[in-house]
């Protein structure tokens, strides 16, 4: 398994090294209106569940150095830093389920805290369907009690969309609900562009709406041909390489830089991603002003 992932590490660096010299050179004499997007660790968990030091270096070499952890792959978060710190790489943010923010709270701020990170993440909130306004009720108080928690330890807490919360509710949906019933000092917003498209609404429109409440963003495209659900799943065919789906991510940097968001992650979840990666990151330095 280490042998595979070594050849993978070596052929890939070398692409990247052509990426990095042709198309980023392109650039550099223009203004990027992204500085270096950082990486989600759920994009490379077959490679963190083989080898976690040589994914590190694998990430490394693409020329990410910032991730933002969903699992720690049977690593502390001590073990975790060092490898982080051995390589110059960060943390920035911490993925926990929803029950282990509401439960171990005070575990999952120390771990944070150790692996570096600035901001704690939840990416879904238990129901049945359909999503309701009792799910977005609840999870507006349990949000806002462990957002409060965790700035005592001085973390900040943001929710990571998932499609589901868009259904129509009175005349707006279910997520205007709670971005509006929450307080901004304890409970913020991940934006998944892919997860604002998949159920048919604009990520950028939606920034626009509340660009103080974004305060991070994963980067991922929705197929042409997607067919549009509150479901909150999708066939992996509809993840697509960034610049070649529904969102307009052009226009969305853009209006990024009028917004709180302070770090955005690229998120690939196909089986391409060792591939993939480089390439979305380019795309996205290409965009200048």
């Amino acid at each position: 398994m280490l042998l595979r992932l070594s050849l993978s590490l070596l052929f890939f660096v070398g692409s990247i090294f052509f990426f990095s010299t042709v198309n980023t050179a392109q650039v550099q004499e223009e203004e990027r209106l992204l500085p270096d997007p950082g990486v989600v660790s759920f994009s490379f968990r077959h490679q963190f569940q083989e080898d976690v030091p040589g994914t590190l270096d694998l990430i490394k070499e693409m020329g990410i150095t910032n991730i933002e952890f969903s699992s720690l792959f049977g690593y502390s978060a001590e073990e975790m830093r060092q490898m982080l710190d051995e390589r110059d790489m960060i943390c920035t943010s911490y993925g926990v389920g929803y029950d282990q923010l509401v439960e171990e709270t005070g575990q999952i701020a120390e771990e944070a805290l150790i692996l570096g990170a600035e901001f704690v993440r939840v990416a879904w909130i238990p129901h049945d369907d359909p999503f309701d306004i009792e799910d977005t009720r609840r999870a507006i108080r349990d949000f806002t009690e462990a957002g409060r928690k965790l700035s005592e330890y001085g973390l900040r807490f943001a929710y990571h969309n998932h499609g589901y919360e868009f259904r129509p509710y009175q005349n707006n949906t279910y997520f205007d609900y709670l971005v509006q019933n929450t307080d901004s000092r304890y409970v913020n917003f991940e934006m998944d562009t892919f997860w604002v498209a998949h159920p048919g609404h604009d990520p950028v429109e939606l920034l626009k709406k509340y660009p103080e409440r974004f305060v991070l963003v994963h980067l991922k495209d929705l197929s042409q041909d997607a067919e549009h659900n509150y479901s909150g799943s999708a066939p992996s065919e509809y993840d697509v390489p960034l610049g070649t789906g529904q969102v307009d991510f052009e226009s969305f940097i853009r209006a990024a830089q009028d917004s709180a968001i302070e770090y955005m992650y690229i998120e690939d979840e196909t089986d391409e991603v060792v591939e993939r990666v480089p390439k979305s990151r380019e795309f996205l330095l290409g965009i200048t002003w």
